[in-house]
């Protein structure tokens, strides 16, 4: 059986690549849903309903595990995930929060998402639950997501835009990249911050969450040659293409997910046709 992860669209290859890398011998199924993207503008209700569909189209190909690679369907919708299906769901961010604690040295935090993901107050939250006396700075960056999807990564706009964002984060000991497109810009935020900060991928504490799960319940994949399938919901040649600098790697074909496939799970009827048509 695979592993299966989704994200809104491109982002979640960050989160592939440390799986990957950690986990080399798994079955992975990426699903990007690039039809409906992005997703950090949308509100709860909508991104619970788009990320219940997304998790029932992979687990009707056959996963044992259910990776959200996005941040703003972890910030909105990860509780219900886990309501909903009857395996395993990890959130990209739930494993880096749980050890907060020990990352930052002053509790003094910035966090960079989406609109929605900031908006949520769910980063915040569950960082104050586990560090009370935590000061939190909430840093909203979309234009960020769209210079990345853009290809815009070392680009003078694109130093400009994270200069403009972070710098009057003049007191943070720790940044957390809320969103997973951002890693393609570590270097740049690095730079704009400072060495003295901790700047937080939260995509490696999901790895090494899932191989400790994996491990824990027996299902760890003993194949020494993996498939890796792509499938998005629209516009599979740009998916590719864009798909190759998130990786580092060329892809393989990407599959472009049918408009009509309608999948039940638990009584739900999940279909994408009516959303695109």
């Amino acid at each position: 059986m695979s592993i299966g992860i989704f994200d809104s669209g491109f982002g979640g290859l960050t989160v592939l690549k440390a799986i990957r890398s950690l986990l080399p011998s798994e079955n992975i199924i990426y699903f990007g849903d690039t039809a409906r993207l992005p997703y950090g503008t949308k509100s709860r209700e909508t991104i619970e309903r788009y990320s219940i569909e997304n998790g029932s189209f992979l687990i009707e190909k056959g996963i044992k595990v259910l990776v959200v690679a996005c941040h703003t369907a972890c910030s909105l919708a990860l509780e219900k995930l886990e309501q909903t299906f009857d395996i395993p769901v990890i959130g990209v961010t739930t494993p880096m929060i749980e050890q907060v604690a020990q990352i930052s040295k002053r509790g003094k935090i910035a966090i960079l998402g989406t609109r929605s993901t900031i908006a949520s107050g769910a980063y915040q939250n569950a960082i104050q639950k586990i560090l009370p006396s935590a000061e939190i700075f909430g840093v909203a960056c979309q234009l960020l997501v769209h210079l990345v999807e853009e290809g815009y990564i070392d680009h003078p706009i694109t130093t400009m835009a994270i200069y403009e964002y972070l710098h009057c984060l003049k007191e943070i000991d720790t940044l957390i990249l809320g969103c997973t497109h951002f890693p393609l810009l570590f270097k740049q935020i690095q730079q704009t911050v400072g060495e003295h900060v901790q700047v937080i991928d939260p995509a490696h504490f999901c790895a090494a969450a899932l191989k400790k799960l994996l491990e824990e319940k027996q299902l760890l994949n003993p194949l020494h040659e993996p498939t890796t399938q792509f499938f998005v919901s629209d516009d599979p040649e740009k998916f590719r293409l864009l798909g190759k600098t998130f990786l580092g790697q060329p892809l393989p074909d990407v599959v472009l997910k049918k408009k009509s496939e309608i999948f039940l799970y638990n009584g739900l009827n999940s279909s994408f046709s009516e959303e695109l048509s």
